[in-house]
């Protein structure tokens, strides 16, 4: 319904060359024999981002393990690196973006200013109007992501089970 100016590319240069966020919302996937997410492909994207264009914000959206953020921060010695859990639900993904429940942006001291531009980017992205925004710490914008994760996959699996517990005795439901 708008006008948009967007530029697809697989060239990070140039895509991270002038911009002034990058979103990074790679693949995590968790390895539950080794306990642990897979983060490399994040740490790929910030290592290109911070050899092209340094002083670009980069908001990582994508699951990662709580006190991650902080960590890469040290391990890059930057601070310009923030967290934003995404609450999208299976094939709700493009309504979940224009009608998001809340805007969460995790940062830390130093880096309010471009929380909050970028939390006003995505109010100004979605059709909702009254968009509640958070801004907290980084660790504590990770563990809400979780413990949303983890709410929702008790959730879905609990009627599951009241699901084939009233199959199985004859309900209906």
């Amino acid at each position: 319904e708008k006008e948009l100016d967007l530029t697809a590319t697989t060239d990070g240069v140039s895509a991270y060359k002038n911009a002034d966020f990058v979103v990074i919302a790679a693949p995590t996937n968790y390895d539950s024999k080794k306990n642990y997410f897979d983060t490399s492909a994040v740490e790929s994207v910030i290592k290109l981002v911070l050899a092209v264009n340094p002083n670009a914000v980069m908001i990582i959206k994508s699951t990662i393990p709580v006190g991650y953020t902080e960590s890469v921060r040290q391990k890059f010695g930057v601070k310009n690196i923030l967290f934003s859990p995404e609450f999208l639900r299976e094939s709700k993904a493009l309504y979940d973006n224009l009608y998001p429940s809340r805007i969460i942006v995790g940062c830390e001291e130093g880096n309010e200013e471009s929380a909050q531009v970028f939390a006003n980017l995505l109010k100004q992205g979605a059709v909702k109007d009254d968009i509640e925004i958070l801004f907290m710490g980084c660790t504590e914008a990770e563990a809400t992501k979780l413990f949303v994760n983890t709410y929702l996959a008790l959730r879905v699996s609990y009627f599951n089970e009241l699901d084939t517990y009233a199959e199985v005795r004859g309900l209906d439901t």
